[in-house]
């Protein structure tokens, strides 16, 4: 009987760099996979030089030894599946709509018709935000310089950009209101608020512990997971609508632009989260340890921001706080064993 020869093996049909899979890889993990340099195959640490470096030991501890582990971080996928381009393309398209709000409102002279609790407020919370906003723009940016996956890195960079984008926004109108309503001292009062004010210092505070959180993923945590859904929903969903009620239709309209890209970060922080616990069930004790702690914080920087919306908008800082835990519960809910009634979370 005659032998056949052997078959040759079949030609993989896509990128060798994702292993042996059968599909084409899309565009957006084509120019995502692996583009993290630190984190090349083979390496002896994250940068070609001494492994017992000051910046080789900060990779070490701060990322590749970090509590929160998983056995693949490359399979992460941001569900908005972001490249640059598309990026670009879908922040041009915002930025576009935001133009024409400011446009319209500025050749109806909306800011001199504002009535004075609308201007108020937009100078006691709106405008010195952009100093908070400013402290999750580098928080978010160290988490993507850190984080153990391209895809988390591009994922975070775009947060980043969104962060930018939000305070370069709020230093426009606080200067569109400096000239429409100069009496206020709005563009000039900010950082004493920030900086002095009682309303401020929690989330002050808060900030600035998140800056000094060198972890990448307790970073991670505390802001994508709790101080953001925490305190976005105070000043964007919750100055939005008090805005709004006093008929200042512009700044419920930008807040509400402004929203969609906090929900954008919600859905691949989340994502990332739940890869996390699928991956490593050991994980959601870490996650729990975490949330717990920045839940204090966060809750105590929605309370401090409520007396501001308080004195300027008539609402109780106790509900303003309830509201932004309700906002944090319902964005984690079901991601570790139990949520406790402060939206914190505990590992059975």
């Amino acid at each position: 009987m005659t032998e056949l020869p052997p078959r040759k093996p079949r030609p993989r049909r896509t990128f060798s760099v994702f292993g042996d899979v059968r599909r084409m890889p899309s565009e957006y993990e084509i120019v995502t996979h692996g583009q993290n340099w630190t984190l090349r195959q083979n390496r002896a640490s994250a940068f070609e030089q001494n492994p017992s470096s000051a910046a080789n030991l900060w990779f070490l501890t701060y990322r590749d030894n970090s509590p929160l582990r998983a056995t693949d971080w490359d399979a992460f996928r941001d569900p908005d599946a972001l490249t640059y381009k598309a990026y670009v393309n879908l922040q041009s398209d915002a930025e576009t709509t935001a133009a024409g709000v400011l446009e319209a409102n500025a050749a109806a002279g909306a800011d001199a018709a504002l009535e004075a609790e609308s201007v108020a407020l937009l100078g006691g919370l709106l405008t010195p935000s952009r100093y908070l906003c400013h402290g999750f723009q580098q928080v978010q940016a160290y988490i993507g310089y850190m984080a153990p996956s391209s895809y988390i890195t591009n994922a975070a960079g775009f947060a980043t950009a969104d962060f930018l984008r939000r305070v370069t926004l709020i230093a426009y109108r606080t200067r569109e209101l400096q000239l429409a309503r100069p009496e206020w001292g709005i563009g000039t009062a900010e950082r004493v608020l920030w900086e002095e004010h009682d309303g401020w210092q929690s989330a002050r505070k808060a900030v600035e512990y998140a800056l000094a959180s060198y972890d990448w993923a307790e970073a991670f945590t505390a802001l994508d997971l709790v101080l953001g859904p925490t305190l976005d929903d105070v000043l964007l969903t919750q100055l939005g609508q008090a805005a709004k009620r006093r008929g200042d239709e512009e700044t419920w309209l930008l807040t509400s632009f402004l929203a969609e890209d906090s929900r954008r970060r919600g859905r691949w922080s989340r994502a990332l989260a739940d890869l996390a616990v699928t991956q490593r069930p050991e994980n959601r004790a870490v996650l729990a340890k975490w949330i717990d702690r920045w839940s204090v914080l966060a809750d105590e920087a929605a309370l401090g921001l409520g007396q501001i919306l308080q004195r300027y908008a008539d609402v109780d800082p106790a509900q303003v706080a309830e509201h932004a835990g309700a906002a944090r519960q319902q964005f984690l809910a079901g991601l570790t064993d139990a949520v406790g009634a402060n939206g914190s979370a505990h590992a059975s």
